[in-house]
């Protein structure tokens, strides 16, 4: 089902006339463009609507033109209605509302009197093909920019310098970053989410991004170390094996049909007993695991029995920790594959087992670097 037929079976199913997109990610899903200019902001500077027949635009006098021209690779010229409105005369909200009619039945995604509220979540999922090969290409970038920053850090560097590289190396390819994360031994150790500082690197670090173009989200961790502790490398497989045994049961999810569809919940219930199979029973308490990745970071984290139904294709980011350690790669997962798609052929990787089920993959090792 392409996404102008998911569309018109959520306004059907809803009883709705139209709906309307104004958060930059939703707007990404159904144009694969931009419409953000404030970063600040939770809505972008355009809305983009479907009544049924008809694709609509609306944006003020500033920005239609642009937009037009510019942000809507998916959808052709010759399909899309465009509504503009002078910059001080409206909210964004307003002008919909203004375009909609008091008559007409319609959701949106922000708050607004007279409208119903759409959760875009579902309607993201899963993946179209086009989708798909978008996400192979930021996959690949995204690794490579980060292995790339990874192999040139030295110990003496503060987590600082290395997010910054992070996000020069990013930048260059096109790719924002909303999630940078660099954590030196020390801090690594401290806490899950080591959001950067002046502290130097010292004998290892982790780094991990959260990366997006034109909506879609490649998370990623890689481990570097200059004089690693005697159990660095133990706790990192730890969490790699429970990281494929999130992907395998994600897989067994997903391959599952109708009222049997599995949920984030049974996956999460595998990643709980293989926390306890590696030794590590209970670690999961420390940081949230993750779940599936597309338009945001995380269209779901998930938690014990929640029962988002597991889609396929759909891509995920499961991010286990372990005491100072973590595994975190964004897969493609199909009823009967796992791709990795934030991953190179230049990073050392070791094979490892997911617990109590049929699935080995290659997880990128910890590099080594000479001090």
């Amino acid at each position: 089902m392409d996404k102008r037929e998911r569309l018109e079976a959520y306004l059907e199913s809803n009883d709705l006339d139209s709906v309307w997109f104004t958060r930059p990610n939703s707007f990404a899903w159904l144009t694969g463009g931009r419409n953000v200019v404030d970063r600040e902001g939770d809505t972008g500077v355009a809305a983009i609507g479907y009544d049924g027949s008809d694709v609509w635009l609306v944006a003020n006098n500033i920005e239609a033109d642009r937009i037009e021209a510019e942000e809507l690779p998916d959808l052709e010229a010759s399909e899309v209605s465009v509504a503009t409105f002078p910059w001080y005369a409206s909210s964004l909200p307003e002008a919909v509302a203004e375009r909609v009619g008091s008559d007409e039945r319609a959701a949106i995604d922000v708050a607004r009197p007279g409208f119903e509220r759409v959760d875009p979540t579902a309607l993201r999922q899963p993946l179209t093909e086009r989708d798909r090969e978008r996400y192979r290409e930021l996959g690949g970038q995204t690794a490579s920019a980060v292995e790339a920053v990874c192999r040139e850090i030295r110990r003496e560097d503060t987590e600082h310098e290395v997010a910054s590289a992070l996000r020069v190396a990013l930048s260059a390819r096109e790719i924002e970053a909303p999630v940078v994360l660099v954590g030196g031994a020390e801090r690594a150790q401290q806490y899950r989410h080591y959001t950067p500082t002046e502290a130097e690197l010292g004998d290892y670090a982790l780094v991990s991004v959260t990366a997006e173009r034109a909506g879609l989200h490649a998370s990623c961790t890689r481990t570097v170390a200059f004089d690693p502790p005697s159990w660095l490398e133990e706790r990192h497989d730890a969490a790699a094996r429970v990281e494929a045994t999130a992907l395998a049961a994600t897989r067994a999810a997903a391959s599952d049909t109708g009222d049997d569809r599995g949920t984030a919940g049974d996956v999460f219930a595998a990643v709980q007993d293989a926390y306890d199979a590696v030794g590590y029973g209970g670690e999961w308490t420390h940081h949230h695991q993750g779940g599936a990745a597309g338009f945001a970071g995380r269209e779901w984290i998930a938690t014990p029995d929640h029962d988002a139904p597991v889609e396929a294709p759909m891509a995920y980011a499961w991010n286990p920790t372990v005491q100072g350690a973590k595994s975190e790669d964004t897969a493609l997962v199909t009823d009967d594959e796992v791709e990795v798609l934030t991953s190179t052929d230049r990073w050392p990787t070791t094979t490892v087992e997911a617990v109590d089920r049929d699935l080995a993959l290659e997880r990128p090792a910890v590099l080594e670097l000479e001090e």
